[in-house]
C-alpha cells in the first residue's frame, strides 16, 4: 500500500501570532526578536522578507535591509498553547503526528480515523480548521513519504497546498534544485556544486559507493532521495538527539581567560540539562560564532558516554584546537550520540526544539 504523508508547515509562524494578536501590525514588516546590536531575528512575516529579512539574520543586517522594520518581542509561552491547539487538530485524524518543531509536524494518514482516502482532502480540511480556531494559514506538501511530503509543503508557500502524486515523482525531483532537498544544507550544497551536482538528476549519476564516499553515512540518504525513496516512517514519539547550551555575548570575548571562563559555565549549564534529560552521550561538540558571523564546530566522540569530569577535559582540548583568532561573538557546548540510540545520517537529524 502506498503510504499517505502530509507535511503541515505554519506560515512565518511566530510573526503571524504576532500580527493576529496586535491588528496594527496587520501588513506591516514585522519580525520577533531583539532591535539591539547583537539581536538575531527570530521569525520574520513574509512582509519582512520582501525586504529579504530572514530568520537568524542579525538584527542589524535586517535593519539596514528594512529600516522601518518593526521588532516584537517573543511570547514563547503563547506560540506554545497555539502549537498545542493545533496538534489538537492532527489527532483529529490520526495518532501518527511527529512534531518537528512548534510550526510543523509530519502526519501519516494511510489510515486514518476519518476513514478519508484522499490524502489530499485531508490536508485540506486541516488547513481549513487550523485557519478557523487559530485565525492562522498553514501550508500543506501531500505525497507518498516524508522527503517528498516536507519539500511539496514549500512549493506554495504561504497559505498554499502541493501534491506529488506517486508517478509524477521521479519527473519531479530530477528537476528540483539540489538547495531545494530536505537536509542539503549551505556547505553540502557548496560540496554537491564542485562535483558538478546542482539538480536532483545530477545526484542519479553517482552509484551508491561514490554518494558514501563523499557524503559518509548521509549518502545512503541522497542516493535514495533522489529516487523518490525515504522508508523512514513518521514517528509519533521522536527522541531528542542532541542536548545543548549556548549564549550569546553582550561583548565579544577576546581574552583566553574570559573564553575559559565562559566554557565552564556552559559546561556547568550542560551538566544541569543532561541531569534532567537523563541522557548519556559519547560526543561532545563545540560551537563558535565569530564577530564576523563566521562559526565553526569541533567535536570529540568517546568510546563511553562522557561524564562530568571528561566534560570538563574535552571541553578544554576542543577550545586548544579550535582556531580562536578573531573575537568571538557566541559559544555553545553540545552533547549528542546518546547510549542506546541508533546512528542517523547527520541530515536527519531534525530539530525539536524552537526554531531560530
Amino acid at each position: 500500500m502506498t503510504r499517505k504523508i502530509i507535511h503541515i508547515d505554519m506560515d512565518a509562524f511566530f510573526a503571524s501570532v504576532e500580527q493576529r494578536d496586535f491588528p496594527e501590525l496587520r501588513g506591516k514588516p514585522v519580525v520577533v526578536g531583539s532591535s539591539s546590536d547583537r539581536g538575531v531575528i527570530a521569525a520574520a512575516s513574509y512582509e519582512a522578507r520582501k525586504y529579504g529579512v530572514r530568520s537568524a539574520m542579525a538584527s542589524k543586517v535586517a535593519l539596514r535591509r528594512c529600516p522601518h522594520l518593526i521588532f516584537q518581542k517573543h511570547r514563547f509561552e503563547v506560540y506554545k498553547e497555539v502549537s498545542a491547539q493545533i496538534r489538537e487538530i492532527f489527532f483529529e485524524y490520526t495518532d501518527l503526528v511527529e512534531p518537528l518543531s512548534l510550526d510543523e509536524a509530519f502526519l501519516d494518514v494511510t489510515q486514518n480515523k476519518k476513514g478519508i482516502e484522499s490524502a489530499t482532502q485531508v490536508a485540506r480540511e486541516i488547513k481549513q480548521k487550523i485557519l478557523e480556531k487559530t485565525q492562522l494559514t498553514a501550508s500543506a506538501g501531500v505525497s507518498a513519504n516524508k522527503f517528498l511530503a516536507k519539500v511539496a509543503s514549500d512549493q506554495r508557500k504561504p497559505n498554499g497546498m502541493y501534491i506529488i502524486k506517486p508517478k509524477d515523482v521521479q519527473a519531479f525531483v530530477e528537476q528540483l534544485p539540489i538547495e531545494k532537498f530536505f537536509g542539503v544544507g549551505k556547505k553540502t550544497a557548496e560540496k554537491m556544486h564542485q562535483l558538478d551536482i546542482h539538480k536532483g538528476k545530477d545526484l542519479l549519476r553517482f552509484d551508491l559507493a561514490r554518494m558514501i564516499h563523499y557524503f559518509g553515512k548521509a549518502g545512503q540518504y541522497f542516493y535514495d532521495i533522489a529516487r523518490g525513496i525515504d522508508e523512514r516512517p513518521v514517528r509519533p514519539h521522536r527522541e531528542r538527539k542532541s542536548v545543548g547550551i549556548e549564549n550569546t555575548f553582550s561583548k565579544d570575548l577576546v581574552d583566553e581567560q574570559q573564553i575559559k571562563l565562559e566554557i565552564e559555565r556552559l559546561k556547568a549549564g550542560l551538566v544541569k540539562r543532561l541531569a534532567k534529560s537523563g541522557k548519556q552521550g559519547k560526543t561532545l561538540t563545540l560551537k563558535v560564532k565569530f564577530d564576523n558571523f563566521e562559526q565553526i564546530t569541533r567535536s570529540k566522540t568517546l568510546q563511553e558516554p562522557i561524564d562530568q569530569k571528561l566534560l570538563s577535559e574535552l571541553a578544554v582540548e576542543l577550545i586548544r584546537e579550535a582556531p580562536l583568532n578573531r573575537p568571538i561573538r557566541l559559544l555553545g557546548l553540545t552533547i549528542s550520540n546518546f547510549k542506546g540510540e541508533d546512528e542517523e545520517p547527520e541530515a536527519l537529524q531534525l530539530l525539536i526544539d524552537f526554531k531560530y
